[in-house]
């Protein structure tokens, strides 16, 4: 067998995901196998297999993310909160949560940063597990994602995150580079949705991205 070349260092950088909704364990299984191999970050998967995940990927130091009122974001808030607690105690560390798209177009504030607070509180109780916050680029206008990105900032997001894959283009360079300019440092921007190659990969890292989100991580990173 020919060993294999991979980018250690993009391969740091990238959530190997899967949240097709035909998944079965041992599609996790393998991505879990891959994500060890590869050295990603975390795997992101959907809720039901995140006590799996966790119990593949424990000792390994690759996170186990999850996905929270996926894909479309309108969930009630309790609910939302309750999908975090859950996954917390099934094993995620990391909680990708999608907006609610209509509060923000609605110009309701303060209700979206009443539950991302409320999210980025129960999170960090979760042995400082990290939120995500999902605010779908592809759906906004430029002064929509500097009203969004101000909103996560404030309400203690570790991460704005662009888009779920599910909904609309996923990320492009010019979203990335607007949230990078609008956030203040500490608060971090996943890319994902629509990533294919390694130079996509690296053209969004050069915007901004401190984290991917990408289905064809292995693909990716293989030279």
């Amino acid at each position: 067998m020919q060993p294999v070349h991979f980018d250690a260092g993009l391969a740091a950088l990238i959530d190997h995901t899967l949240l097709k909704p035909d998944a079965t364990a041992p599609h996790i299984e393998q991505v879990c196998n891959e994500a060890v191999f590869y050295h990603f970050a975390a795997v992101c998967v959907p809720p039901v297999f995140v006590k799996q995940a966790a119990a593949a990927l424990a000792g390994t130091g690759v996170q186990v993310a999850t996905v929270i009122g996926f894909p479309l974001g309108y969930n009630h808030t309790g609910i939302k909160l309750a999908e975090i607690e859950l996954a917390a105690a099934a094993g995620a560390t990391e909680m990708d949560m999608v907006i609610n798209l209509s509060a923000l177009k609605n110009a309701r504030f303060n209700y979206l940063e009443n539950e991302i607070a409320a999210a980025s509180q129960i999170t960090h109780q979760a042995k400082g597990a990290l939120l995500k916050v999902i605010i779908e680029t592809a759906l906004l206008t430029p002064p929509e994602i500097e009203q969004v990105c101000h909103i996560c900032a404030a309400a203690g997001a570790d991460f704005v995150k662009t888009s779920t894959g599910f909904n609309g283009a996923g990320a492009t360079v010019a979203a990335v580079e607007l949230m990078r300019k609008t956030l203040p440092p500490q608060v971090k921007i996943k890319a994902s949705g629509g990533i294919c190659t390694r130079q996509e990969a690296l053209d969004m890292v050069k915007a901004g991205a401190n984290r991917l989100g990408c289905s064809a991580s292995v693909k990716i990173v293989t030279l």
